[in-house]
C-alpha cells in the first residue's frame, strides 16, 4: 500500500504533468461572470507546510547547458548507435544481452539491499543470481522471474537516502542525464565497488581492460535502448523543469518504498 506522501506525490505529478504537456495553452481570463472554482487544491490534498516535491537547483544554468549537450549527443551519436545495435542484433539476441547484464549487476542490488537491512529482498536477489547463473546459463535467460522471484533493484543513492541523506543539489550529468549530489555519489560508489570486486575475484574476462571497456559500452547501449525517453519529445517548453521534477519525485518514492 502506498504511503500518504506517495499518494500526494502521484496526484501532483499527474496534475503538473498534464499542465506542462499542454504546451502553449493559456489560462482563461476572468470576467464578471466567471464562476469561482467549487474546490481548491487544499480542499482535496492536505499539502501541510511542505511541498511534496522540492527541487534544489542552484546550478540551473550549468545543468541546462549539459541538458542541451545531452540532447545533441543523444540525437547525433547515442541514438544512431542504438539504432545500429538493434538493426544488427535480432530481438532474441538483444534479450539475452539484457539478461546477462542484469544478472551481472545483481551484485549492486544484493549489496544495497543488504546495507539497508532488507533481508527478504537480499535473499531474493541471491536466489535470482544463483538460479539465473546456473539454470539460466550465465544469466542469458531469466528463469527466476518465471518462478516469481523478481528483481529487487537498489543502488547506493537509495541506500544513502534510506539512512536520511538528502538529495543535495540537482545535477544533470553528461550523457547519463538527471541526477543529484547524493545519487551521483551513489553511482560512483556502486561503480567502484563493482569494479573492485570483479578484480578481487580475478575474473578472467573482467580482468582484461579491453573486455571491460566493451562490456561497459554494450551496457550503456543496452540501457539507452530500454529507456523510451527522447529529449524534446514532450513538445513542452518546460521539459527541463518537468524532467527535473519527475526525477526528484521518482527517487523520493524509491527511497521511501
Amino acid at each position: 500500500m502506498m504511503k500518504p506522501i506517495q499518494v500526494k506525490t502521484v496526484l501532483l505529478l499527474t496534475i503538473f504533468g498534464l499542465l506542462l504537456l499542454s504546451g502553449c495553452s493559456t489560462l482563461p481570463k476572468k470576467t464578471a461572470t466567471t464562476q469561482p472554482p467549487q474546490r481548491q487544491l487544499e480542499d482535496v490534498i492536505d499539502l501541510g507546510d511542505k511541498a511534496p516535491v522540492v527541487v534544489n537547483d542552484p546550478l540551473e544554468g550549468f545543468n541546462r547547458g549539459v541538458y542541451r549537450f545531452n540532447y545533441y549527443f543523444d540525437k547525433f551519436i547515442f541514438l544512431p548507435i542504438v539504432s545500429v545495435y538493434t538493426f544488427i542484433l535480432p530481438d532474441y539476441v538483444q534479450d539475452r544481452v539484457s539478461n546477462f547484464i542484469d544478472n551481472i549487476y545483481e551484485f549492486n542490488n544484493f549489496t544495497n539491499n543488504l546495507l539497508q537491512l532488507k533481508f527478504k529482498e537480499t535473499g531474493m536477489t541471491l536466489a535470482r543470481f544463483a538460479i539465473n547463473t546456473t539454470v539460466g546459463v550465465a544469466g542469458l535467460w531469466d528463469p527466476a522471474t518465471g518462478m516469481n522471484i523478481r528483481r529487487q533493484p537498489e543502488d547506493f543513492g537509495q541506500t544513502l537516502g534510506h539512512y536520511g541523506v538528502g538529495n543535495g543539489p540537482y545535477l544533470v550529468l553528461p550523457i547519463i542525464g538527471p541526477s543529484n549530489l547524493r545519487d551521483t555519489t551513489g553511482l560512483v560508489v556502486d561503480t567502484v565497488a563493482f569494479n573492485t570486486v570483479a578484480k578481487e575475484l580475478e575474473s578472467d574476462w573482467m580482468a582484461d581492460n579491453d573486455v571491460r571497456l566493451i562490456f561497459s559500452a554494450v551496457t550503456a547501449v543496452d540501457k539507452r535502448k530500454r529507456v523510451p525517453f527522447r529529449y524534446h519529445g514532450t513538445g513542452s517548453p518546460f521539459e527541463y523543469d518537468l524532467v527535473r521534477m519527475l526525477y526528484t519525485a521518482q527517487r523520493q518514492i524509491l527511497v521511501e518504498k
